[in-house]
C-alpha cells in the first residue's frame, strides 16, 4: 500500500475519478477513498496515461467533489477472500456480501481477474453435465467444461430457465462434489427475489454463490460481478475438486456498462457504439471455463444475453458466437404458443457434445435420435410452408405424419413445466415416443437395429 496520499482530484466525470501527478500506480489497481464526513469508498485503475491516472468508483461519485475526498492507492488488484464456506451466501458485484451473515473470513485472497489458462494444460472435456431439460439434454447437450451461452430476447422466459437449470443441474454420481456459481448484472429486484426464493424452495440453495448486481447498483460494480463469481468458481473448481456450472445473466446488461465506461473515457467507438476490444474483453470472461490437467474440477459457462431487437447479428451475441462452443436460442414464436422453455433447436448446436454422449456417457442411441430429430423437425418446417400454400388436407400421407410430429415433438418434448425434471433416459424414451409417429422408412438417420430395439410399434 502506497503511503502517499493525494488530497485532491484533477476532475470526477460520472462514475470516474481524474488524478494528475501520480506515480508508482498499476492498472487495475484497487484505491480507497475518504470523504470530508468519514464515508469510504473503493475503486480501481482503469486507465494511465503519463502522470495521470483514471479510476473508476465502485459506489459511485455521488457526493465526490475534486477537494473533499483523499485518495490512497493499495498496490493491489481487487481481490476476494475465499473458502468453503462462500456455498449458499450472497454476495454484491464487488464480492462484499449482502446476506446480513458477516464477511468470509480466510485467509486467501484472489484476484478476480484470474490467471490465464495454459492451453497446454486444459484436458478436452467429455462427460456430460445433465439439466434435467430434455431440448438441452438431448439436442444441445452441455459438456461438463464447456462454455454454451443462452440466446434469448426481452420479455422472454430465460429467468425462469436459469432458475429451473439451476434447481436441476448435476452430475451423476458426483451430485456432492457439484455447485453452481450465479452472477446477476442489472437485473431488477423482483427478479432477485425471484432467483433468491427459488433457489430456497428447492433446498438447493446451500450448493449455491450468488453474486447479484441490481439494476440500480453502480454499473462500474457490472463489470466485476462475472468476474467475481468466476474466481469463486474457479476456487471451488481447482481448490476444492468440485464440478461447477456458472450461470451468468445477462451479459447484455455487463456490455452496456462496458459501453458506458467506454464513452467516459471519451474512447473511439466500435459496432453500434460498444468498444472495440469488446471481443477480447467477453473472451476473457469465457475462456475461465474449462478443465485442467490433473484437477478433479471443472468450470462448466452458461452466460445469459438477451439480444436487442431479437438480431442474432447483434455485436454482443455476434461475438460471443465465435468464442463459445455453441448456442442456444430462445423462439419469440415458440413462447407465443405457450411452449416453455422455447428453445428453437435448428439454430441451436453444442460443438462438443458429439464427444460426450453415446455409450459409456448418455445412452447408444443418444447419438442417433439427436440426428433424427434434427433432420426430421428440419423437414417440418418445409412442409409447414408448404401447407400455407396448398392447406394441410391436399398434403401427401408422409407430409401429414410429419406435420403431426412436428406438433407431438414441441408438446410433449420440447415442452415440460419448470419444475419437471427428466432424466436422460426419460427424455429419450419420449424422443421415441414422437419419433415412432414418423414411418420407419422416414428415420434415414437410424440404424435398423436401433430401430428394431426402440421403435414403438
Amino acid at each position: 500500500m502506497s503511503d502517499r496520499e493525494y488530497l485532491k482530484l484533477n476532475r470526477v466525470k460520472g462514475d470516474l475519478i481524474i488524478l494528475e501527478d501520480v506515480s508508482d500506480v498499476s492498472y487495475g489497481e484497487v484505491l480507497n477513498i475518504t470523504l470530508q464526513d468519514g464515508g469510504r469508498r473503493s475503486g480501481k485503475v482503469v486507465a494511465i496515461e503519463g502522470d495521470k491516472a483514471v479510476a473508476q468508483v465502485f459506489q459511485g461519485t455521488q457526493g465526490i467533489s475534486t477537494s473533499n475526498a483523499a485518495v490512497n492507492f493499495t498496490g493491489k488488484p481487487l481481490e476476494i477472500p475465499l473458502s468453503r464456506d462462500i456455498l449458499g451466501r450472497a454476495f454484491n458485484g464487488v464480492g462484499e456480501s449482502i446476506d446480513r451473515i458477516g464477511p468470509i473470513y480466510s485467509q486467501k485472497r484472489y484476484n478476480v481477474n484470474g490467471r490465464p489458462m495454459n492451453p497446454v494444460a486444459r484436458t478436452y472435456p467429455r462427460d456430460y453435465l445433465e439439466t434435467g431439460i430434455s431440448a438441452i439434454d438431448c439436442l444441445i447437450t452441455l459438456i461438463r467444461g464447456q462454455k454454451l451461452p443462452i440466446f434469448s430476447g426481452n420479455g422472454l422466459s430465460h429467468n425462469e430457465l436459469a432458475a429451473q437449470i439451476v434447481r436441476q443441474a448435476g452430475v451423476k454420481g458426483e451430485e456432492g462434489d457439484f455447485a453452481i456459481v450465479f452472477g446477476a448484472m442489472g437485473i431488477k429486484h423482483d427478479d432477485a427475489d425471484f432467483f433468491r426464493q427459488s433457489f430456497e424452495r428447492s433446498g438447493v440453495v446451500e450448493h449455491v454463490v450468488m453474486y447479484i448486481n441490481l439494476a440500480d447498483d453502480p454499473a462500474v460494480e457490472r463489470i466485476t460481478t462475472p468476474r467475481c463469481a468466476l474466481t469463486a468458481a474457479e476456487y471451488l473448481a481447482y481448490e476444492e475438486g468440485m464440478q461447477v456450472l456458472v450461470i451468468l445473466t445477462d451479459l447484455t446488461s455487463y456490455a452496456e456498462a462496458l459501453r458506458e465506461l467506454s464513452s467516459s473515457r471519451e474512447e473511439v467507438p466500435g459496432r453500434k457504439g460498444y468498444p472495440g476490444y469488446l471481443y477480447s474483453d467477453l473472451a476473457t470472461l469465457y475462456e475461465r471455463a474449462g478443465m485442467i490437467l490433473g484437477k478433479k474440477g471443472s468450470v462448466t459457462l452458461l452466460p445469459i444475453l438477451t439480444m436487442p431487437n431479437d438480431d442474432i447479428t447483434h455485436p454482443i451475441p455476434d461475438l460471443t458466437g465465435y468464442i463459445t462452443e455453441g448456442q442456444i436460442v430462445l423462439s419469440r414464436d415458440l413462447s407465443g404458443q405457450g411452449i416453455y422453455p422455447p428453445i428453437n433447436i435448428l439454430p441451436s448446436l453444442s460443438r462438443l457434445m458429439k464427444d460426450g454422449i453415446g455409450e459409456g456417457y448418455t445412452r447408444g442411441d443418444h447419438e442417433e435420435v439427436s440426428s433424427q430429430l434434427f433432420s426430421s423437425y428440419s423437414r417440418v418446417q418445409e412442409v409447414r410452408s408448404l401447407a400455407q400454400i396448398i392447406g394441410e388436407d391436399d398434403l401427401s400421407e408422409a407430409d401429414r405424419k410429419f406435420m403431426e410430429f412436428g406438433r407431438q415433438f414441441e408438446e410433449k418434448f420440447l415442452s415440460q413445466h419448470t419444475d419437471e425434471k427428466r432424466t436422460i433416459e426419460d427424455t429419450l424414451n419420449i424422443a421415441w415416443e414422437v419419433l415412432s409417429i414418423l414411418p420407419k422408412e422416414e428415420l434415414e438417420r437410424i440404424s435398423p437395429a436401433t430401430i428394431e430395439k426402440y421403435y414403438r410399434k
